[in-house]
């Protein structure tokens, strides 16, 4: 079951018609355009996407199209299945559909339940799933921090394909993690957008960026031109990505990211769900013109 996932993954936004509906048709035309533009693979029900917002025919309706533009272009998908209680996470991944690359989990969240029983949890999540797990690491969302050497016990999982590696910072531990031993089918994906480029310099696989909604070919340049030894090239791009990605992020994810699909007629409205508020013109503007800029 081991799955190797390099490159850039854009975990979609869920477009909504200007009266809040689900709008499918959009999302079909945004999974083609991203992956025409270079990236990897798509995420479906990532925190970009609104899930809790969403309900149940709802989600089901946003994977099943990822799924279906991803088997059309060969491309890979991971599928967020929430974060939670251990049998809840597990009942959740029992229903996924065996199409999806990877599922993408939360270390739990709030509990706090120390190292050990983050990897007692993801041993019983690997038994009850029926595809390859990227572990999704927020410590300043879950409240559960990792040191290196247990990430590295993670790595060692049976059915771990990686983790989304968002702790806002490259730290010791992160530097530690990129530059110990980890197995070879085992990705280090960049989560924080801004500081995914010193995350690619030191060795990471490539990203989850909602940021990559925005010149994706960027983005996916940007992996490659590292992983080529162009650091000149990439210290350029990085510094420019790393300028749009905090721009995309003044205001809560994906509110920016909306604003700017819908001003460049990539979805039909910029609209989000409560708890989330539009994103003000303000924020848009300036992420709009730092994506012209990037290219």
């Amino acid at each position: 079951m081991e799955t190797t996932l390099r490159g850039i993954y854009v975990p979609l936004v869920t477009p909504f018609t200007a009266d809040g509906r689900l709008d499918l048709a959009a999302l079909e035309k945004l999974a083609n355009g991203v992956l025409d533009d270079g990236a990897a693979g798509l995420v479906a029900l990532g925190t970009t996407g609104e899930p809790g917002a969403l309900d149940t025919a709802e989600q089901s309706a946003v994977v099943e199209t990822c799924t279906r533009v991803c088997q059309d272009r060969g491309a890979a998908l991971v599928v967020g299945v929430g974060g939670g209680a251990t049998r809840q996470v597990a009942a959740a991944l029992r229903e996924l559909t065996p199409a999806a690359t990877a599922a993408l989990t939360l270390v739990p969240p709030f509990v706090r339940p120390g190292a050990a029983g983050v990897l007692a949890h993801f041993k019983e999540l690997v038994a009850a799933s029926p595809v390859p797990l990227v572990a999704y690491h927020i410590p300043y969302r879950t409240g559960q921090s990792l040191d290196a050497e247990a990430l590295r016990e993670l790595a060692a999982l049976p059915g771990i394909a990686g983790v989304k590696l968002a702790t806002g910072a490259v730290d010791p531990e992160v530097v530690a993690l990129l530059g110990g031993e980890l197995p070879p089918h085992f990705a280090v994906l960049g989560g924080d957008d801004v500081v995914l480029p010193p995350l690619l310099a030191l060795g990471a696989a490539g990203g989850i960026m909602a940021s990559a909604h925005i010149a994706t070919a960027r983005w996916a340049e940007l992996v490659d031109a590292w992983q080529a030894g162009d650091v000149a090239r990439a210290r350029d791009l990085g510094h420019r990505l790393s300028r749009l990605a905090a721009a995309l992020f003044t205001e809560p994810n994906p509110t920016v990211v909306k604003g700017v699909l819908h001003a460049q007629g990539r979805i039909s409205s910029p609209a989000v769900r409560l708890p989330l508020l539009p994103a003000s013109e303000a924020s848009v503007s300036r992420a709009l013109d730092l994506a012209v800029s990037t290219g």
